[in-house]
């Protein structure tokens, strides 16, 4: 994958991430769109959503591990477990489960015919 950087005009715009031939199902794949590590996650089987995009930097650690991160469910919350020290964020908004204070960024994500985009 290479990194991708486009001019934002009047809000954010929808920037390639990587195809959809990178993405592994139930897992997580990292690119680097406008200079920051993403990790995208690809969930088929979801009910509300499919794609997410978070931040792959780990909060406590400050290591780029989250698209390592096992995905899993708690309290019907889709979650990845960060491998270093086990917390789960949820993916749909970057919360931390068992730690209040961290939080993912996150970013919205769709397909574009085989691109994934995200803004």
């Amino acid at each position: 994958m290479t990194a991708t950087t486009l001019p934002r005009r009047n809000g954010p715009m929808w920037r390639p991430a990587c195809t959809r031939r990178d993405l592994v199902g139930n897992s997580g794949v990292v690119a680097l769109v406008d200079g920051v590590q993403v990790a995208l996650f690809y969930v088929p089987d979801a009910e509300d959503q499919t794609l997410y995009a978070v931040e792959n930097r780990d909060p406590k650690s400050g290591a780029n591990v989250i698209g390592r991160g096992i995905v899993g469910h708690i309290a019907g919350d889709l979650v990845v477990a960060s491998p270093l020290y086990k917390q789960h964020f949820r993916l749909r908004d970057g919360q931390c489960v068992e730690y209040p204070d961290q939080r993912l960024r996150t970013w919205q994500a769709r397909f574009n015919g085989d691109t994934v985009e995200m803004r």
